[in-house]
C-alpha cells in the first residue's frame, strides 16, 4: 500500500481521520505487528470473512466517523459461530446507521495484558511517542511515559522499562516475556510515522496486546489529522562567543545611576565598585554632578573612553531612545534590569519586540529586560539585585525568576559552592536559556550547568542543546509553573494522558538533564557534581558512627534504587581487626561510636578499596567536635580539675582531625575513582557543604541529612547511566 497516497487522499477529501483499516494498513508499513483482518460490506460477506479467518472472531464497525466504536456498540467479540456472526453484524449495522462503511473481521487474540503505544505533537517539543499500560482503564491509571521523535533503540527500550507496572512486560502468570524487539520496533516506527506525516496530529493504539507466548499484536488503532503547525518563528541563536564577552565587561556604563540608597541604580553600582572588579565604571545620569565621588556623565556619549557594558536601569519608556546613543558609542552589550515590557502584557510585549528589533539592526544585544543582574566571581564582578558574593567556581547558573536567582547565589555563598557565572535571564527578549546552554558547552571553565527554569522559547533547540550539552557536563534543572494542559488533544487516550509536565519530564530523561523537585537540590548536587567522581554502579557501602542512623540511610538507598550489599569476607576481617567484637559485622558497618581518630580513617579505605561497592556514605564522623566542644564548655562550668588549656586542645585536636580527615578522603577518591558522600553528626552556621583541599579538582561533600546525601548518589548516577547508553 502507498500510505502517502493514502494520507493525501484522505486530506484531500477533507476527512479528520483514517479508519481503523487504514491506521493499522500505514502502521504495518512501519514495522507495526497489527492483526490480520478483513473488510465485509454487509452480514453475508461478514459471515464468509469469519469461516476463512477461524472461530472465535472480532467484528467491529468501519467509517470515517467511527473514531470511538465501544461507546456506539460497534465492537462484537468473541464471536464463536455462523449464528453468532449473523446476529453481531446484523446490531452494527444497525447501530452505526448512515455512518458505517463496512465490517471489519479480526481473528479473537488471546492476551490478557493490555498496553498502549502513540503519538501526538506538542506545541513545543513537536511529536512525542507515548507507551504504557492500555485496556478500557488506560486514562484512570495511566501509567505511561513519554519520548520525542525520532528515537533511538535506547530511548525506546528506556520506555520500556519505566512504567510502573513493568513486569507485565517479562514473564507474568503462566505467560511468556513480550517481544522486546517488537515493542521497540512498534515505537520506533510511530517515531517515524510522526517525523514523516506533520499532517497526523495523533495515533492511538490501544489496546496493544501481548499473547500468552509473548508476541506484540496492534488490534485496534486511531489516527487523526490536524491542523498544519503554525510556522513559529524562534528567536535568531546568539553568538556563544558574543554572550562570554558580555560576561568580561573592562567597562562598565551605568545608566540610570543613583545617589539614593536602595534603587537599583545605585545598588548596582555600590555592589559592583566594591567587591574588587578592576574594570572601569562610570555613571551616566541627565542630571550629571557626582554619585560617591565620582562623576556623572549626562550621557553614554559624553563618556570619554571605550564602554564595554551598559547597564540600564531607566524607566520602560526611555529605553528605546538608548539604542542610537550606545550605537554611536560602539557599545555592544546591555544588561538591561528596566522592566515595564513583555511581562506586563501585550502592549510590553509589543514594546519588548519593537526594542530587540533596533537592538538587533544596531548589534547589541539586550540581556533581558527586567533581569536581575549577572556576576562572574573569577573576574570579582558582581552586579546584581541582592548584596550576595558567591566564590569562583565552576557552576555556571542561569536562573529565570529574580527571587530564585537571589536565594541560589545566597545559598552558593552560605555552602562554599563556587559559581562560574550567573544571569538572572528575565524577559528573555533577545538572549533565551537555550543561548546560555549554548554558551556554557564551549566555556572550558564551567563543569556544571544549574537552571531554573519557568518556560522555554524554542523547545526543539532546548532539548537538543541540553542533550549535546549533556554529554559533556552535568546540566542540572529545577522546573517551575508545572501545569496540567486540559484540552491538549481529547480525541485520543495519548491525548488524555498527556500534561505539560509528563512531556517537560520526559525530554529531560531523553536529553540526559538531571532534573530535581526543590531548589535545594540544586545545590546538593552542584556540590556533587563539581566535587566528587561520578558513581560507576549503585552498590553503597555505608560507615556510620551509631546504628539507627545507618538502617535510615540503607533504606533511603533502597527507595532510590541504589543497593547496599553485603559485605565481603575480607572485609570483614579487616573490619575485625579493627572494631570491638560487637560491631555490627555488615553494611552499613557501624563503628559503634568509637573515639580512635584511626578507625573511620583505616574504615573509610578499607571500604572504598572493596570491589563490592561503587560509592561510600559516611555518617556522623564529621561535626563530633561540636558535641565535644559542648562538652568541654560543661566541664568548664562544672569541674574546676580540667584546665582551660586542656579543654581548648581537645577541641583543637578534633578540628585538625577533621581537616586531615577531609584530605584523607580527597586522596582516596583519587586514588579509586569512588564518590564519598558525607553526613555531618551536627553543622555550626559557619559549616558549610564543601570543604576544598590545596591542590585537588575533588573536594569533601558533607549534607545535612541522609536523604541529602542518597539523593545525590542517585541523581549522578542516572547521569553516569546518560553518559553510557
Amino acid at each position: 500500500m502507498d500510505v502517502k497516497a493514502l494520507v493525501n487522499q484522505a486530506r484531500s477529501a477533507g476527512r479528520a481521520a483514517l479508519t481503523e483499516y487504514e491506521s493499522k494498513q500505514l502502521l504495518k508499513a512501519y514495522g507495526v505487528p497489527v492483526v490480520e483482518e478483513s473488510i465485509a460490506r454487509d452480514a453475508k460477506e461478514a459471515l464468509s470473512a469469519a469461516r476463512q479467518t477461524g472461530f472465535p472472531v472480532v467484528i467491529k464497525g468501519l467509517g470515517q466517523k467511527l473514531l470511538h466504536k465501544t461507546e456506539r456498540g460497534l465492537v462484537e467479540l468473541d464471536v464463536r459461530d455462523e449464528a453468532a456472526v449473523s446476529a453481531a453484524a446484523t446490531r452494527i449495522i444497525s447501530n452505526a446507521g448512515d455512518d458505517l462503511e463496512g465490517l471489519l473481521i479480526q481473528p479473537q487474540i488471546q492476551g490478557r495484558r493490555e498496553l498502549v503505544a502513540g503519538l501526538f505533537r506538542d506545541p513545543q517539543f513537536g511529536p512525542m511517542v507515548m507507551f504504557g499500560i492500555g485496556g478500557v482503564f488506560a486514562e484512570a491509571v495511566s501509567d505511561v511515559t513519554f519520548r520525542a521523535a525520532p528515537l533511538t533503540e535506547k530511548d525506546a527500550e528506556e520506555m520500556l522499562d519505566e512504567i510502573r507496572a513493568k513486569s507485565i512486560i517479562g514473564n507474568f502468570r503462566g505467560e511468556s516475556a513480550a517481544d522486546r524487539d517488537q515493542l521497540v520496533r512498534t515505537l520506533m516506527g510511530l517515531a517515524r510515522v510522526g517525523m514523516d506525516f506533520p499532517e497526523i496530529s495523533e495515533i492511538d493504539i490501544n489496546p496493544l496486546l501481548l499473547t500468552p507466548d509473548g508476541q506484540v499484536v496492534a488490534v485496534d488503532a486511531l489516527m487523526v489529522f490536524g491542523e498544519p503547525e503554525p510556522d513559529t518563528k524562534f528567536l535568531p541563536a546568539v553568538d556563544p562567543a558574543h554572550l562570554g564577552y558580555l560576561f568580561y565587561p573592562k567597562s562598565i556604563a551605568f545608566i540610570g545611576a543613583s545617589g539614593q540608597m536602595g534603587k537599583w541604580g545605585h545598588t548596582l553600582f555600590a555592589l559592583t565598585a566594591s567587591r574588587g572588579y578592576e574594570g572601569k565604571v562610570y555613571l551616566v545620569n541627565p542630571k550629571g554632578g557626582e554619585i560617591a565621588g565620582r562623576p556623572v556623565y549626562p550621557s553614554v556619549t559624553a563618556i570619554p573612553e571605550k564602554v564595554d557594558l551598559a547597564v540600564v536601569t531607566i524607566p520602560a519608556a526611555g529605553v528605546m531612545n538608548l539604542i542610537p546613543e550606545l550605537a554611536e558609542k560602539g557599545i555592544r552589550n546591555m544588561l538591561l534590569i528596566t522592566s515595564g515590557f513583555g511581562e506586563t502584557g501585550a502592549d510590553g510585549k509589543a514594546a519588548e519586540n519593537e526594542l530587540v528589533r533596533r537592538a538587533r539592526e544596531a548589534g547589541i544585544l539586550i540581556v533581558g529586560p527586567n533581569t536581575m543582574g549577572i556576576c562572574n566571581p573569577h573576574i570579582n564582578l558582581y552586579c546584581t539585585g541582592s548584596h550576595v558574593w558567591p566564590q569562583s567556581g565552576s557552576t555556571a547558573v542561569v536562573a529565570q525568576s529574580g527571587n530564585m536567582g537571589t536565594q541560589l547565589l545566597a545559598f552558593a555563598e552560605q555552602q562554599g559552592i563556587g559559581i562560574r557565572a550567573f544571569c538572572g535571564s528575565g524577559n528573555e527578549g533577545m538572549v533565551t536559556i537555550e543561548d546560555y546552554i549554548d554558551a556554557f558547552e564551549v566555556d572550558d571553565l564551567t563543569r556544571t550547568v544549574m537552571l531554573y527554569v519557568e518556560s522555554v522559547k524554542n523547545g526543539r533547540r532546548f532539548f537538543e542543546s541540553a542533550r549535546r550539552v549533556g554529554k559533556k557536563k552535568p546540566v542540572v534543572l529545577l522546573k517551575g509553573g508545572r501545569s496540567q494542559a486540559g484540552n491538549r488533544a481529547a480525541a485520543s487516550h495519548t491525548g488524555a494522558m498527556t500534561s505539560d509536565s509528563a512531556v517537560f519530564d520526559a525530554v529531560c530523561r531523553q536529553a540526559g538533564i538531571v532534573k530535581v523537585e526543590r531548589s535545594m537540590d540544586l545545590l546538593d548536587l552542584a556540590a556533587a557534581f563539581s566535587s566528587l567522581p561520578l558513581p560507576k554502579g549503585n552498590r553503597t557501602a555505608i560507615l556510620t558512627l551509631g546504628g539507627g542512623w545507618g538502617v535510615v540511610t540503607a533504606d533511603l538507598c533502597a527507595e532510590y534504587g541504589l543497593d547496599v550489599p553485603e559485605l565481603s569476607k575480607s572485609i570483614i576481617a579487616s573490619m575485625d581487626e579493627l572494631l570491638p567484637p560487637y560491631w555490627s559485622r555488615s553494611n552499613p558497618v557501624d563503628i559503634v561510636g568509637e573515639n580512635d581518630m584511626q578507625i573511620p580513617m583505616i574504615a573509610i579505605e578499607e571500604l572504598l578499596k572493596w570491589d563490592g561497592c561503587d560509592a561510600v556514605i559516611n555518617l556522623g564522623i564529621m561535626g563530633r567536635r561540636i558535641l565535644v566542644k559542648r562538652l568541654a564548655d560543661s566541664i568548664s562550668r562544672s569541674d574546676a580539675g580540667y584546665s582551660e588549656d586542656f579543654l581548648e586542645g581537645v577541641n583543637r585536636h578534633l578540628i585538625e582531625f577533621e581537616n586531615e580527615y577531609v584530605a584523607h578522603i580527597v586522596r582516596l577518591m583519587e586514588t579509586y575513582q569512588k564518590p564519598v558522600f558525607g553526613v555531618s553528626l551536627l553543622k555550626e552556621e559557619r559549616d558549610q557543604t564543601l570543604y576544598r583541599v590545596e591542590g585537588s579538582d575533588f573536594k569533601g561533600v558533607f549534607y545535612e541529612t541522609p536523604e541529602r546525601a542518597v539523593k545525590a548518589f542517585a541523581k549522578m548516577l542516572d547521569y553516569y547511566r546518560f553518559l553510557n547508553r
